[in-house]
Order: structure tokens, then C-alpha cells, then sequence
């Protein structure tokens, strides 16, 4: 199973848990307060991706090591 066969079965996991506690699917009868936080869940959990995977490029940037060995290997040989 490939990364995105396991992403994708886990977003639709999500996806149906969401759908079916929001539109009482279930039969269960969600508190009001439950229910305020369950409905933006997703653009939450959107925001919450975008800004793992931003903090995750600046980190791997900021963290990024040169190789002055391989460099010097590759500079023309008339300099």
C-alpha cells in the first residue's frame, strides 16, 4: 500500500465520521457546544496541515547542509 492509499483511506475514515456525526447519522443527539466545534472541524484541520507542512519546508531549509567536498569536485579544472 502506497503513502496516499493510506492517506487517502484515513481522510475518508475522517470524512465519514465527520458526515455521519454531523448530520446524525448515528441517531446521537450532540450537545450544542459539541456540535459549534464539530462543524468547522475541517477547516481547522486544513489550516492545521498548511502550517505543519510550512513550518516543515522551513525547517528542512534552514537545516539544509552543504557538501564543499562535492562542490570543489565539480569546478572547472581551468580555474
Amino acid at each position: 500500500m502506497t503513502k496516499l492509499t493510506q492517506w487517502l483511506w484515513g481522510l475518508a475514515l475522517l470524512g465519514t465520521a465527520w458526515a455521519a456525526l454531523t448530520m446524525g447519522a448515528l441517531g446521537m443527539e450532540l450537545p450544542f457546544p459539541c456540535q459549534e466545534v464539530l462543524w468547522p472541524l475541517p477547516a481547522y484541520l486544513l489550516v492545521f496541515a498548511g502550517g505543519y507542512a510550512l513550518g516543515t519546508v522551513g525547517y528542512r531549509v534552514a537545516t539544509f547542509h552543504d557538501c564543499e567536498d562535492a562542490a570543489r569536485s565539480w569546478k572547472p579544472k581551468w580555474i
